[in-house]
């Protein structure tokens, strides 16, 4: 009889054992960790709370565009219109509020309308239209950054210490017990994803249509309803970043939304979900953003020239979906 039969099944057993969902969220945080311990080594302040917090703060903005992208990514597709809905949300904001209390209401519902708007457009046009997603929502994204910067026409308000409302920065910026706001509203998107996803009947047919669309539609579930509603989500979590992003710093910029791209995309890939639709946890993307900036911080605080900070930011992002890779292979 062997050791492994006598103390029971060995660790990797346990783990074939789990779904593979929870394998790749098990990675996704296991990668986080890492980055984390290895930066300490270098520097034992990388892991103090400190550190810690202003890492968890600027993953949150990064969490907050990679929820939308995670919900088309599960059903196949992909949102390229999220810098410039980001860009227009924080604008409008912006530009209805100036600043004022009194005009926070309206200014976060013009916000979140413009994303919900853009979002529906782009669900419209591939579940409806038949456009293919990178072609709608990269043509969106050029559509956005015309009227943006057609209509900001180099937005100046000097009569105002900031363009961000006081409620919103005591939302975005303040603390609560010593935690900065912003992090238990993006654990509150969390757990909101978490429940809508895995304990939901719309979060069965957001699975059930990433794996088998067809086989979804012969089960009785409108694809075309759930394709749409997941790019409107996806429009209403790229305005919240525009929002959060001006809130905490202050004022918007016109390039605000550029670096959002790309990091929403590889903090979905990182945290485990599947490019082809059908698997994935929004807690694994939530490990994903915060090894994204775990590297880049720690490769800053390295002083790595900045071409060598996107080779290695890159080498790990592969070294990461090459373990996902070879876990599929042998599963």
């Amino acid at each position: 009889m062997s050791t492994t039969e006598i103390g029971g099944p060995s660790w990797r057993a346990r783990l074939r054992a789990l779904t593979p969902n929870t394998r790749r969220v098990l990675y996704a945080w296991a990668a986080a960790v890492a980055v984390i311990a290895i930066g300490s080594l270098f520097n034992p302040d990388f892991a103090t709370w400190s550190s810690l917090r202003v890492m968890l703060v600027v993953a949150s903005f990064i969490g907050f565009v990679a929820a939308g992208q995670m919900l088309v990514v599960l059903v196949g597709g992909i949102d390229l219109s999220i810098p410039w809905v980001l860009n227009g949300a924080a604008i409008v904001l912006t530009t209805t509020s100036l600043g004022q209390t009194g005009r926070t209401g309206l200014a976060l519902a013009l916000a979140l309308g413009l994303g919900a708007v853009i979002g529906f457009a782009n669900g419209m046009g591939v579940a409806w239209l038949g456009v293919p997603a990178v072609v709608m929502t990269l043509g969106m994204n050029g559509v956005m950054q015309g009227l943006t910067l057609g209509l900001s026409k180099g937005l100046t308000c000097a009569s105002c210490a900031s363009y961000a409302p006081k409620p919103l920065r005591e939302v975005f910026v303040d603390k609560v017990f010593g935690v900065p706001a912003q992090l238990l509203l993006w654990a509150g998107v969390a757990l909101l994803l978490t429940v809508l996803l895995t304990l939901t009947t719309f979060g069965r047919r957001v699975y059930a249509v990433g794996v088998s669309p067809r086989g979804a539609y012969l089960s009785g579930v409108s694809v075309r309803g759930v394709t749409v509603a997941l790019y409107t989500l996806s429009g209403v979590f790229a305005a919240i970043a525009g929002i959060a992003l001006v809130a905490y710093g202050g004022q918007p910029s016109l390039g605000l939304g550029d670096p959002y791209l790309f990091e929403s995309i590889a903090a979905v890939v990182v945290g485990g979900v599947s490019i082809l639709g059908g698997r994935g946890h929004y807690v694994g993307v939530v490990a994903g953003s915060l090894t994204l900036v775990a590297v880049v911080t720690f490769l800053q605080a390295q002083r790595v020239p900045e071409y060598g900070r996107s080779i290695i930011y890159g080498l790990v992002i592969l070294a990461i979906l090459l373990t996902y890779g070879r876990e599929k292979s042998n599963a």
